[in-house]
């Protein structure tokens, strides 16, 4: 059994087809065994408590600086004991030990085809917005391992959304989401729960 830590900041609508897809056995041998936010107002936390699973809040406004809440973020994943922690939507730079200690069992999701539009400040809206103004003509979504830089890490998976002419930044998120995100996200942890993932030399290669 695949035990899985999901780290969020918000509404937690990647958290949720994570959910959906472990009930509707789209995710195959695997357990979210804790949820971690580091916002108590989070959206997240409410999603968590109607599944059952256990919620943990880490706010950095709790602590006095930011090695405090780094090392209180750290402690509330590794007592959960997971084989992969997943952001879905999580507004944190994760600690280098973190990475260090659970390298390429972090995974991250992320609203665009990278390397477009990632990197430092590009998040939420911002990246929709980075797309509509470039003129694009295609996005989409990106699940990728995660290292010490910022959407860096080995890509697993990507999926392309059309962008419309008409789109706003609100439309174009909410398409990235149901048609990529919520599709590509649940798909690469059944594969890395059923061992078919792999990465050497910084590239990931999936077993049939």
């Amino acid at each position: 059994m695949l035990r899985v830590v999901v780290c969020v900041s918000g509404g937690g609508t990647n958290l949720q087809a994570i959910i959906d897809g472990i009930a509707q056995g789209a995710i195959f041998n695997t357990e979210i065994v804790r949820v971690v936010c580091n916002n108590p107002g989070a959206g997240a936390l409410e999603r968590a408590g109607k599944a059952g699973i256990e919620s943990v809040c880490v706010s950095p406004k709790d602590y006095g600086n930011r090695e405090q809440f780094e090392e209180a973020l750290i402690r509330s994943v590794e007592e959960a004991k997971p084989d992969l922690i997943v952001l879905a939507g999580f507004m944190v730079k994760v600690p280098a030990a973190l990475i260090r200690k659970y390298e390429n069992r972090i995974i991250n999701i992320h609203p665009s085809l990278i390397p477009a539009f990632c990197g430092t400040g590009y998040y939420g809206l911002r990246v929709h917005e980075a797309a509509l103004s470039r003129g694009v003509k295609i996005t989409g979504a990106t699940v990728h391992f995660v290292d010490e830089g910022m959407d860096t890490g080995p890509i697993i998976m990507q999926k392309a959304v059309e962008v419309h002419e008409d789109d706003t930044p609100e439309t174009l998120q909410r398409r990235v989401m149901e048609n990529a995100e919520w599709v590509i996200l649940p798909w690469c942890i059944n594969l890395i729960a059923s061992g078919q993932v792999k990465v050497e030399n910084g590239k990931v290669t999936v077993a049939e």
